[in-house]
């Protein structure tokens, strides 16, 4: 169980394959019958690199699940894939950071992510977090990765390629209204709002969602049935690499907005598939 200062090695040994394949089954009713799930370009994973994805649907994040059975279809449960997950979860639910752990989930923090690559493991990181999960349903078909170019530092300074992940449906799985963050500060501040489970979140949406109806604050729904499509995108490589080019905050950017303009163009041409053909 990791402890308050998140130990590396412990993190990285707490992946547990028998516990994933237990949980197999589970995961792959929802796949195949609760969210029929869609799914392509796997011919262009390499035998390693950094999965930069788009995140979607609220904290159920089913096109998160998605991709990770999809990953161990494919690939089995030896052949390691450490997802980056926000420090607050195991603060707030250690029960549900375990399993997490033993899932492949590991703190968000760079030490982690490098160690993982430096051990030849394959990591997926949202860097949008938790405002692109809860973004505006008018913005569901928009890339918002938020200006966090961290991801971009950890993909240089280790030479590795980044693989962008696409996907479309888990985020019409509930309907975010808006985000009222701003409003729900002022509130507190006001002593008229008890702060959220006695932390600060990122966000603050109302959305529409099972089973509360209409739901205030980035709390857990159940996911409406939609069919999700999953799109693995061809690999990319930048001209310069190593920990200069990490440094470099000018290059830095300019890889930043080819990641986001590749994902953009290809959720794009996603869409307009999902509309025009069935998909495998």
């Amino acid at each position: 169980m990791l402890g308050s200062s998140h130990n590396v090695e412990a993190a990285l040994a707490a992946r547990d394959p028998q516990v994933i394949a237990s949980l197999m089954p589970k995961w792959e009713w929802f796949y195949d019958h609760y969210f029929r799930t869609r799914t392509d370009g796997w011919q262009h994973v390499p035998q390693q690199a950094l999965f930069v994805a788009s995140h979607n649907g609220g904290l159920a994040a089913p096109d998160l699940l998605m991709l990770m059975v999809d990953w161990f279809r494919r690939f089995g449960y030896e052949r390691p894939m450490y997802g980056l997950m926000h420090s607050k979860i195991w603060q707030a639910n250690p029960d549900l950071g375990k399993l997490a752990s033993q899932c492949g989930a590991i703190p968000a923090q760079p030490k982690f992510a490098i160690a993982a690559l430096q051990r030849g493991a394959n990591v997926l990181v949202f860097p949008g977090g938790a405002q692109d999960v809860f973004r505006p349903h008018h913005q569901r078909y928009k890339i918002q990765l938020m200006g966090r170019t961290g991801f971009i530092k950890l993909a240089l300074r280790e030479r590795v390629p980044i693989v962008p992940v696409i996907s479309t449906g888990a985020h019409d799985t509930f309907i975010v209204l808006a985000n009222c963050y701003e409003q729900a500060q002022w509130l507190n501040q006001q002593g008229l709002l008890p702060w959220f489970l006695g932390i600060d979140p990122e966000v603050f949406p109302i959305y529409i969602g099972l089973p509360w109806g209409l739901a205030i604050g980035p709390i857990p729904h159940l996911p409406w049935p939609q069919q999700i499509h999953t799109r693995i995108c061809p690999p990319i490589t930048f001209e310069q690499n190593g920990r200069n080019a990490a440094r470099d905050n000018s290059y830095v950017q300019q890889c930043y907005e080819q990641v986001v303009d590749q994902m953009q163009h290809h959720l794009d041409q996603l869409l307009v598939d999902v509309k025009t053909t069935t998909l495998p």
